[in-house]
């Protein structure tokens, strides 16, 4: 049944990846996300889980994906710093298919800058930490009940098309505490791994039916062997050094998710249906632009939120749907402008886009907000 808790964020993507049926997590602690480790850490043991505190985040996210090739949902939990050094073996579970999930609460960097104040300055290394090109699926959440059902659609997507899935929070949220009421497990839909059991040893591991993307996975520990390597590889799973069949390995990778844009893609909107300013965010700012787009429409403006739930890939289409109603963009995130270029491009000059960003490690106010759209009005009135 439903039940009401208090829970912060960090807690809260624990109890959700563990209804997602998650039942390994390793990781190194690392502020502001070392709760979910702890959590993981008390929780799991009670649900026949099993948690590992490795002894750095290189070593982490490798123990997950062993363990996630060897039949079990995988979580591990970073920030900023440790997310740079789990990039390697991010690329390794792209190209090896393996679903798991990386939590980044991220933090105000560079390097150690300040651990415990918030920052959304890894959103581009979501994207393109990793070398080579490569698949990506990442969602932020905006509240503590938000990442508890997010977090189990991380899983979902996860085994739905077997990579790595990254779960991009922020220190607003992680350290959030609010009063949630979480859904019956039993009424959720939850995602099993689609698996191959009939081929036997060392055959077709990686074969998918003619227009399809994803390959099944093969159970672990049931007689059937394959070879699970990063390097181009056959439909058996061993390396070769054709360019043909690496082309169109690589391509089937960004294909699985680029094609499945519509099934991927989430955005929320918030008083959009007449905006003609809207006001782009993700992750915990979008708390103070709520409040900010509420004040604007006490005062006659016509403003709305477009927030990216999905974060990447880009939610360009459901953007561009906007962009006929609209006269002006505000861009705004906590870090130095890296959402703005994704909107940039999307946009591409068919309207003004204007930023608001913080990289201090304080919070922006809806104040600023509305000092911010005042100014734009400014230019509009000057121009």
């Amino acid at each position: 049944m439903a039940k009401a808790v208090l829970m912060q964020g960090n807690e809260a993507a624990v109890e959700g990846a563990i209804t997602a049926g998650m039942r390994f997590f390793a990781g190194y602690p690392i502020t502001p996300s070392t709760e979910i480790a702890e959590q993981s850490a008390l929780r799991l043991p009670q649900e026949g889980g099993k948690f590992m505190q490795m002894e750095d985040e290189i070593s982490s996210i490798a123990a997950v994906l062993g363990a996630s090739a060897a039949g079990m949902k995988a979580m591990t939990a970073t920030s900023g710093p440790g997310f740079s050094l789990m990039q390697e073996n991010i690329g390794y579970g792209a190209m090896a298919e393996i679903p798991c999930v990386i939590i980044d609460v991220q933090r105000t960097g560079p390097s150690t800058g300040l651990p415990t104040s918030p920052s959304q300055g890894d959103y581009m290394q979501a994207r393109w930490g990793t070398h080579g090109d490569h698949p990506v699926i990442a969602l932020s959440p905006s509240s503590v009940l938000e990442t508890y059902t997010l977090i189990i659609r991380a899983f979902n997507l996860a085994e739905k098309y077997r990579t790595p899935v990254i779960f991009l929070m922020d220190e607003i949220v992680g350290h959030m505490r609010e009063g949630v009421v979480l859904s019956n497990p039993r009424d959720l839909i939850i995602n099993r791994r689609k698996m191959s059991f009939h081929d036997g040893a060392n055959k077709q591991c990686y074969f998918v039916p003619e227009g399809e993307y994803v390959p099944a996975m093969k159970p672990f520990g049931q007689g059937e062997r394959y070879n699970i390597t990063g390097l181009a590889h056959d439909v058996s799973g061993f390396p070769v050094n054709s360019s043909e069949i690496a082309g169109r390995l690589v391509t089937r990778l960004l294909d699985k998710v680029e094609k499945n844009a519509d099934d991927i893609c989430r955005v929320e909107e918030f008083a959009m249906d007449d905006a003609e300013i809207a006001v782009v965010c993700f992750g915990g700012t979008a708390r103070a632009v709520m409040d900010a787009v509420l004040q604007a429409r006490e005062a006659g403006k016509r403003v709305g939120m477009f927030r990216p739930i999905t974060v990447w890939p880009f939610p360009e289409k459901q953007l561009r749907a906007r962009l006929p109603q609209l006269k002006k963009i505000l861009m705004v995130e906590h870090n130095h402008g890296q959402m703005l270029l994704e909107v940039q491009r999307t946009v591409g000059g068919a309207l003004p886009v204007d930023f608001l960003g913080r990289i201090d490690g304080t919070v922006i106010s809806p104040a600023d907000i509305l000092a911010k759209l005042s100014e734009m009005e400014g230019k509009n009135h000057a121009e």
